[in-house]
């Protein structure tokens, strides 16, 4: 179960996520990461799959 039930859990644009995906992708001084390290791939699943969500409609985006 998780630890904060989903209607609690604040609800992030198409947009947000992207940008929370790229982020992650960004190395040291700007350049672009070759690889994940294992904690980013897994905050890289994690956000991706949220964005899936959004974009077939699963939850409602933040206004």
């Amino acid at each position: 179960m998780s630890p904060t039930p989903p209607d609690l859990v604040p609800r992030r644009s198409v947009e947000e996520l992207n940008a929370a995906i790229r982020a992650l992708w960004i190395g040291p001084g700007g350049h672009p990461a070759v690889r994940l390290n294992p904690e980013r791939r897994a905050e890289y699943e994690r956000l991706y799959a949220e964005l899936d969500r959004v974009r077939r409609g699963d939850v409602t985006t933040a206004a």
